[in-house]
């Protein structure tokens, strides 16, 4: 079993773009420049953020962080949107999901310039995916693709199986992976919470993407030996022990699957810093096509 650390892969993408950033600003060109809105004081959102900001310093991206109150209007939103859109000075848009619930996540998602949109989410970037044309791809599964990249894991011809069908992570994840590229070219079967004898697919998969938001819910008996394992989930979990109050955990029962695996991410340290590596090169690449 080989652990497939996202630590270590984010950190080489972000030295990359870091170089360039570098070469960019020595020319005196325009530096990349992500603006994100939080709205709310959800901790979990919180800390996310403030990953996503650090990376930009880091990479020498520049940042600018919007913090609403959850009282903030549909309206009010959609405002600020629109003038971030309009300023010439921002490249990247990323609005912190889980909104309230008095404002409509998809409506928010396509109130920004798909050029813009960095996250991958809206529906033109979707629909250009989909097509396999230049666009931005969600952020999670684009992490997850440059994480196979980075360790050289040869997906042709393999079957995976995706666990959960969300716009943001599991429908993107199965057109990825079938995609004509490598990684990709799999044959891939995605799974929900209707599916049958969902023990008997994942038993079949050399490769598992577990994106359903269940803890430990991916036991060793559902995963056959050598197969390769991306947990995507992680959930709060209360827990005394700890100075926090609480631990994280993905999807995946690593205890037990680990051993069976030929490969697996980490919950922490593996597909999180990977997303927010794929955000920062959809970035990039947005001031690229801009300026």
């Amino acid at each position: 079993m080989k652990i497939l650390d996202g630590k270590w892969a984010a950190q080489a993408i972000k030295e990359e773009l870091k170089q360039a950033v570098e070469k960019q600003k020595a020319a005196g060109e325009k530096l990349p420049h992500l603006a994100v809105i939080l709205i709310g004081d959800n901790g979990a959102s919180a800390a996310y953020v403030a990953a996503k900001v650090k990376a930009c310093e880091e990479t020498g991206f520049t940042s600018t962080l919007l913090r609403f109150d959850t009282s903030i209007t549909a309206t009010q939103l959609l405002e600020k949107i629109d003038n971030l859109n309009n300023d010439p000075a921002v490249d990247g848009i990323l609005v912190q999901l889980p909104l309230p619930a008095h404002i409509a996540e998809e409506e928010v998602i396509k109130a920004i310039d798909p050029t813009k949109d960095v996250d991958g989410c809206h529906p033109v970037n979707l629909g250009k995916m989909m097509q396999g044309q230049p666009g931005f791809v969600p952020a999670t599964p684009y992490g997850i693709m440059l994480l196979l990249k980075h360790y050289q894991i040869d997906t042709a011809g393999k079957h995976a199986v995706v666990i959960g069908r969300s716009n943001i992570v599991g429908r993107p994840m199965s057109i990825l992976l079938s995609g004509n590229s490598q990684p990709g070219n799999c044959t891939v079967t995605l799974c929900h919470s209707k599916t049958k004898n969902l023990e008997k697919h994942c038993k079949q998969a050399d490769l598992i993407v577990a994106a359903l938001g269940k803890p430990a819910f991916l036991q060793a008996s559902m995963v056959k030996e050598g197969a390769i394992i991306i947990d995507v989930g992680i959930t709060r979990i209360t827990d005394q022990t700890k100075k926090s109050g609480f631990r994280l955990s993905g999807d995946v029962h690593f205890e037990s699957v680990a051993p069976r695996c030929s490969w697996i991410t980490p919950v922490p340290g593996g597909v999180g810093p990977m997303t927010i590596a794929a955000l920062l090169k959809n970035t990039f690449q947005a001031c690229l096509q801009r300026h």
